[in-house]
């Protein structure tokens, strides 16, 4: 399979990045290393290039109205210059994608998908496209970074003609550097820690990484790999599309239901209203592995020694700032109690877990 190429791909080699396939697209996974790059995005700031994700534009004057028939959230909360996270429920009560939608006014969104479902989530949206908005998937046209850390701030400030501290959580602007590039920056991010996304022409992506690092030499600014990405946002239990959102997973057991707003009758509303007034069968769950081994994804989840299967590990890692193995899973309700004791097949044998409260990490601990 030919791998898509993301604009700063060879500077990523020159910068002897480990790089692998990841949704289609060669991505660098670490620079230093894993753990080294997730301790400092928590003690430092760190930067991720992680251009291979998708940007959906939709616009016209109907386009609030496709937003919100194929999106589960209420998008009518939102202001201009607002960021939602919300997700493309499919027809059978599973996800087709999560996603972050930002409003630049009311007839012009941009949806910010996951790399390995842009094609999907793209045919999806023209399908139920009955309000003739204008779709357009412009995910080739943009560079993507994610500056992440408790000095993510002060780096920024310096790259921009605004002081960001005036940004709000889930707000973005449309601004320029000191070198005088455009970019759009949003105060979100996927790792627990103070952080910005800035999206960037392609053509200007390389510039403005350099300028990044310069201006962040003296906060010891380093380029950070998606090892340390997945890490960082598993300590934060939060969901990976894959592996805790799938097209089976409900997004209820799946620990989404405050953004499924049943009311705003989004693409199969009316059934997944009926699966919650039911009772959920399954959920999610955060777990610490009482030894020092990792439960990886599709590890099976049995009630004690004996042989009932009562779920499945979505996502594990050995936790670098809890310095324990931690992971996610789906298991039944009836087992998914905190302080609960439950065990994971590793390597052919039953090791015990503690199902604990999400998130794993927490700021100020």
């Amino acid at each position: 399979m030919c791998l898509k190429k993301i604009q700063l791909e060879h500077l990523h080699k020159k910068l002897n990045a480990k790089m692998i396939s990841f949704s289609g697209f060669l991505m660098p996974l670490y620079y230093e290393g894993i753990v080294r790059e997730h301790n400092h995005v928590r003690n430092n700031v760190g930067v991720f290039d992680v251009s291979h994700m998708g940007q959906i534009f939709i616009e016209g004057k109907e386009a609030t109205n496709l937003i919100q028939k194929v999106s589960s959230n209420d998008i009518s909360l939102v202001e201009t210059n607002g960021v939602q996270y919300s997700y493309l429920p499919n027809q059978k009560g599973g996800v087709i994608d999560d996603l972050l939608i930002y409003k630049f006014h009311i007839n012009k969104y941009m949806l910010v998908v996951n790399a390995s479902n842009i094609k999907k989530d793209f045919e999806w949206i023209k399908s139920h496209n009955k309000f003739k908005a204008n779709v357009m998937d412009l995910s080739n046209e943009f560079s993507l970074f994610s500056i992440q850390g408790p000095n993510s701030l002060k780096v920024l400030n310096k790259l921009l003609e605004c002081n960001l501290e005036k940004l709000d959580y889930y707000k973005f602007i449309n601004t320029k550097s000191i070198n005088n590039k455009n970019i759009l920056i949003s105060n979100t991010g996927y790792t627990g820690s103070m952080g910005f996304e800035i999206y960037i022409n392609n053509i200007d992506a390389e510039s403005i990484w350099s300028l990044i690092f310069e201006l962040g030499k003296e906060f010891d600014i380093r380029p950070i790999g998606l090892g340390a990405r997945d890490s960082l946002r598993l300590e934060m239990g939060y969901c990976l599309y894959g592996n805790e959102l799938t097209d089976e997973i409900s997004p209820f057991e799946s620990g989404l239901g405050w953004i499924t707003k049943i009311e705003t009758n989004f693409i199969n509303s009316k059934n997944l209203k009926l699966s919650k007034e039911n009772g959920l069968k399954r959920k999610k769950i955060g777990f610490i592995v009482m030894e020092n081994k990792i439960a990886r994804k599709g590890f099976e989840i049995f009630e004690n020694e004996d042989d009932k299967n009562i779920g499945h590990v979505t996502s594990g890692i050995f936790s670098p700032t809890l310095n324990k193995p931690i992971g996610l899973a789906i298991v039944d309700i009836d087992y998914s109690s905190l302080g609960e004791h439950i065990y994971i097949l590793i390597r052919n044998k039953k090791i015990l877990a503690k199902i604990v409260s999400l998130p794993f990490y927490k700021a100020n601990d």
